[in-house]
């Protein structure tokens, strides 16, 4: 049995600027998986930067509400939403409340710096 907790999981910043816990990655752990899974915090009036994964990406809204943005489209989000990011697509999120935008990155296969420009 494999459990990670969020609490104890290490905090980075991301190249795109999300403040990141990695809770499942296959190259981390020795876990049969093909995608990788995180969570990510967005502080209010704050903003990802514009990057592009090669790979599709998922965000599920935990809490807090948002403007996602892909390629020329943007969309209100709320939670208990998911958004799927095709790849390829230019995308960012921003935290338009007044509270923590908190969300869980699905990323298929799993996120490597190799796939991921920041633009």
């Amino acid at each position: 049995m494999f459990i990670r907790d969020l609490k104890t999981s290490e905090k980075f910043i991301s190249g795109d600027r999300v403040v990141l816990r990695e809770l499942l990655h296959p190259g981390k752990s020795p876990l049969a998986l093909r995608y990788s899974l995180a969570h990510g915090v967005v502080k209010p009036g704050k903003k990802t930067l514009p990057h592009r994964l090669k790979t599709s990406e998922v965000y599920y809204v935990l809490s807090g509400s948002g403007t996602m943005h892909i390629d020329k489209e943007t969309a209100k989000v709320r939670p208990d939403q998911a958004v799927y990011i095709p790849p390829g697509s230019v995308q960012f999120i921003e935290n338009t409340g007044r509270s923590d935008l908190d969300f869980l990155c699905i990323v298929d296969p799993a996120w490597r710096p190799e796939d991921e420009e920041i633009l």
